[in-house]
């Protein structure tokens, strides 16, 4: 069970990671649909990366059964991280109103995660 954890958590990060760093290279290379931007992608890489998180922290922690408070948060910051990177870099939304509600999103998650931690 412990071998298939570490397996699920490198599959997810290596693939996070590729979407983050080159997702319309990826899309290409893999002949999946063509994106116009690579927003999209990455988002799913920084989810698949908080992921992989997540499963690092189940397979470290004794008597850990399922993602927990604890593995949402590291989901929410790697989401939050790539999501602020977007927006700083100008890969985000190209819209005013996109960078709004993805600024937002940005602020809302990092206050739920710090909820989270409080209740830990």
């Amino acid at each position: 069970m412990q071998q298939l954890l570490w397996i699920e958590t490198l599959l997810k990060l290596s693939a996070g990671l590729a979407l983050v760093v080159a997702p319309l290279s990826l899309i290409k290379l893999f002949g999946l649909p063509r994106a116009d931007t690579g927003f999209w992608p990455r988002l799913l890489g920084a989810v698949l990366i908080g992921l992989a998180g997540s499963l690092f922290l189940e397979g470290r922690v004794a008597g850990a059964h399922g993602i927990g408070l604890a593995g949402c948060v590291i989901v929410n910051f790697c989401a939050v991280s790539i999501m602020a990177a977007m927006l700083v870099l100008d890969a985000g939304p190209p819209s005013a109103r996109g960078r709004v509600a993805m600024g937002t999103l940005v602020v809302l998650l990092v206050l739920l995660s710090v909820l989270e931690i409080a209740n830990l």
